[in-house]
């Protein structure tokens, strides 16, 4: 398959960012411990000459950190082939478009795949990107996670992800919730269970991750609450003396990080959120649990629970889950993997799309569904298509976006995008504007002290109110 004709007759320059002349508190602020090591003797990174405390009562009183709007992203790993699922082409030939048929949606003039009957319900919620440029040709959540290539700033850490960013700048609604969690499973091909990392911001921005060692911290290992309360008080007076003879105020923030280490470990808030009994059973059904795994091999699995934990987590408190769901990565048998995986996707997704506005939560929620790149339009020998990086497409919900939309579009056999490119960049840049951040204002210092903006690229002008 070739993209010949396909050349762009479109330009999409950088935006000129705004070179601040220095950092906002928000920007400023060293906040947040690393929830996924969950132990008491937490590392302040890079806490020389701040005080901490004084940031946070500076912030309370600016408001900082007060909303709560959130995200939920779910990385489809090993690339979805666009034209099965978003981008159908039912009068190209039959080795381009399949076996599947486009169905009518909720959104006047608007069809998906027939393998989406219950999400075509709730289109008129939800906005389709069919012409994303600028995929990199790599089995990595990396792109979609942060917006940049992950060779980038590698030297000194690498760029932050999303969650991490939203870590650093807004930190937790609740002291005792993380601002960053990730449920992505552990998957052979690693790459396919990143949650997002913290780059150059350091371990202290990482996501928690509520499996293996940090999960068996939760538990205290039976060290009782009131004995844990006993070592805070200790850590507090320690602190204290220490605190007197620091003049630099290093003390003063290391203080502030045991005590939200703490906080955590001693509030039910997490473990609750994470905690499906307590679920309404019709709620859990409604979900389902994605069983069985099929097509998992190297990957994740198809965990539809996680869609309706990621909604849990965000009512306590988090403001960025991460997730991966399903193994896309369909060189053979694609028909049968998309009737599998898509067919899962849509009952929880749906599901989530509703529990969310039936709780009045979807317009502080943005949702982004998409992978690390599209597929080959011509199916090949083995049944299956393969990478396709020069078109990608992402489904979008909530978040208080102008809902119901197609941006872009392909050419006749979705080899190529002949209208309105959206970078990858600026789909995030979207999505940090959701959560209330400006990418066009907020810079963050590397550990060389130069300010870093969060991408080069504006928000999707379609999508924000």
């Amino acid at each position: 398959m070739s993209d010949q004709g396909c050349t762009a007759s479109w330009s999409s320059p950088l935006r000129s960012p705004l070179r601040s002349q220095g950092f906002s508190a928000k920007n400023s602020r060293r906040s947040f411990i690393q929830a996924g090591s969950l132990s008491v003797g937490m590392s302040a990174v890079g806490m020389s000459n701040l005080n901490l405390p004084s940031i946070l009562r500076a912030e309370e009183k600016q408001g900082v950190g007060s909303s709560h709007k959130s995200l939920i992203q779910i990385f489809l790993a090993g690339g979805p082939p666009h034209l099965d699922l978003w981008d159908l082409k039912p009068n190209a030939p039959s080795e381009i478009r399949g076996e599947f048929s486009p169905i009518s949606t909720s959104a006047s003039g608007v069809q998906i795949s027939e393998v989406f009957p219950k999400l075509a319900q709730w289109m008129h919620r939800g906005a389709l990107i069919r012409s994303i440029v600028g995929s990199k040709d790599q089995h990595d959540a990396f792109q979609c996670l942060s917006g940049w290539k992950p060779e980038d700033l590698r030297s000194i850490g690498g760029r932050p992800s999303m969650g991490s960013v939203v870590s650093k700048v807004q930190g937790p609604v609740d002291p005792s919730v993380p601002a960053f969690v990730g449920l992505a499973e552990k998957a052979t091909h690693r790459e396919w269970s990143d949650c997002g990392g913290p780059g150059f911001l350091g371990a202290a921005h990482s996501a928690f991750r509520p499996d293996g060692p940090a999960l068996e911290n939760m538990t205290l290992h039976g060290l009782p609450l009131e004995r844990l309360r006993d070592r805070r008080q200790l850590l507090v007076s320690l602190d204290t003396l220490r605190r007197d003879i620091d003049t630099s105020g290093v003390m003063a923030g290391m203080d502030a990080f045991s005590q939200r280490a703490l906080d955590v470990l001693t509030s039910s808030k997490l473990v609750e959120a994470l905690d499906l009994s307590r679920e309404d059973p019709a709620t859990l059904a409604k979900y389902g649990d994605g069983k069985p795994y099929q097509y998992q091999l190297d990957g994740t699995a198809t965990r539809n629970d996680h869609l309706l934990i990621a909604r849990r987590l965000i009512e306590a408190g988090v403001r960025v889950v991460s997730l991966s769901f399903g193994r896309w990565d369909s060189h053979t048998k694609n028909t049968a993997m998309v009737r599998d995986h898509a067919s899962k996707l849509d009952q929880c997704l749906s599901a989530l799309i509703e529990d969310l506005d039936q709780r009045g939560m979807l317009d502080d929620v943005s949702i982004v569904v998409w992978g690390e790149f599209g597929r080959t339009p011509k199916i090949n020998k083995d049944g299956g298509r393969d990478h396709w990086p020069q078109v990608n497409s992402a489904f979008l919900a909530g978040g208080g976006m102008r809902a119901g939309q197609v941006i872009g579009a392909t050419n006749r056999l979705g080899e190529c995008v002949v209208e309105r490119p959206v970078e990858v960049q600026e789909v995030v840049a979207t999505l940090y504007h959701n959560l209330g951040i400006s990418p066009a204002h907020t810079a963050l210092q590397d550990p060389t002290g130069r300010p870093q903006f969060l991408v080069d690229r504006d928000p999707i002008r379609e999508l924000i109110t």
